[in-house]
């Protein structure tokens, strides 16, 4: 029988590499695999156009489709993206925010929309552990190092007592946040300044490595920041696919984590040659998370679904509360 032929939309990540080189395959089908420098591109492309079959997608736009009359993505259980999020929060050094209820009455720069994945996350946890909230704060939306326009292919929203406007024309929020033009900053990549080095900003939480370990120690939650999606039109046509696209990027994953644990003993590097003390990190995390600590299926990130889906619904990014099963293929939901 013919493979079917499917355009699939990832980033290249350690997890998602094996299927780029072709060391695993998604059995019956032939995919074209396509990426981009910058990921939100590939969510763009999926939902504006709906140019793949498969695509990578961050969470809150996965679930702002589901508010759609008639949602055209499902997901599967695979999270090729996840990050925490205190290290996502950046101020300006002479702001005088010095601690995380310091941000009540200041403006705050978001990178591309109110309440992207890591703006929801950050934000939810400055709810959850410190008790400030979005609407305590002014909110500038735009680019981190070059201007940009709030994202428009999916719906805008916050909440009507949630001050949130666009950045002015020509500005970009790093150098905003710089000059002072804004106090903070909330941005999933680490603005120009942050990188290299500048005197004028800092980041809210400078032990975020050991503030994040604690914050899993404590709560069990790692968040999730992007999910996988397939059109609904193709399932209903292929019976079976997404137990087989499910099956590949957990062998994609399982392929990533055997090159860490070889690379532990060849050498202390393996994927990671160029990282000093590489074997430390590795087992650090291995101590902390497990082995397995990239879990994919819904059980063991049932924690961390129910938190990212409580935090956008609490934004107002969320017409209705939703569980965890709401987002998934029915056939994997014994995952």
């Amino acid at each position: 029988m013919t493979d079917l032929r499917l355009d699939v939309g990832l980033y290249r990540y350690d997890n998602t590499r094996p299927l780029f080189d072709g060391r695993v395959r998604f059995e019956g089908v032939e995919a074209t695999l396509h990426t981009a420098d910058v990921v939100s591109d590939l969510f763009e492309r999926m939902v504006r156009g709906r140019e793949f079959a498969v695509a990578e997608l961050g969470l809150t736009f996965y679930l702002r489709t589901l508010d759609l009359p008639d949602p055209p993505f499902v997901a599967l259980p695979v999270f090729p993206n996840r990050q925490f999020r205190h290290s996502a929060i950046y101020v300006n050094a002479r702001s005088g925010i010095r601690a995380p209820r310091d941000l009540i009455g200041k403006t705050i720069g978001e990178f591309a929309t109110y309440g992207h994945d890591a703006g929801v996350v950050a934000k939810g946890v400055l709810s959850d552990e410190y008790g400030v909230r979005p609407e305590q704060s002014r909110w500038v939306i735009g680019g981190f190092d070059w201007p940009m326009e709030w994202f428009d292919f999916v719906p805008r929203l916050h909440p009507a007592e949630v001050e949130a406007r666009q950045a002015p024309a020509g500005k970009a929020l790093g150098p905003m946040l710089e000059s002072g033009e804004i106090d903070a900053l909330i941005t999933a990549d680490p603005p120009r300044g942050i990188r290299e080095d500048s005197p004028e900003v800092a980041q809210l939480f400078p032990d975020y490595v050991q503030v994040e370990r604690e914050y899993y120690r404590r709560t069990g939650i790692r968040p999730i920041m992007h999910t996988v999606v397939v059109r609904r039109d193709l399932l209903a046509e292929q019976p079976g696919l997404a137990e087989r696209l499910y099956r590949g990027f957990v062998e994609a994953k399982e392929v990533a984590m055997a090159d860490y644990r070889r690379g532990r003993v060849v050498n202390h590097m393996g994927d990671a040659g160029m990282v000093p003390w590489f074997s430390a990190l590795y087992d650090e995390n291995r101590r902390l998370f497990g082995e397995d600590w990239w879990p994919y299926g819904i059980e063991r990130n049932r924690l961390s679904l129910e938190a990212f889906l409580r935090w956008h619904f609490e934004q107002g990014l969320s017409k209705r509360p939703m569980k965890a099963e709401d987002l998934f293929v029915p056939e994997l939901l014994g995952t």
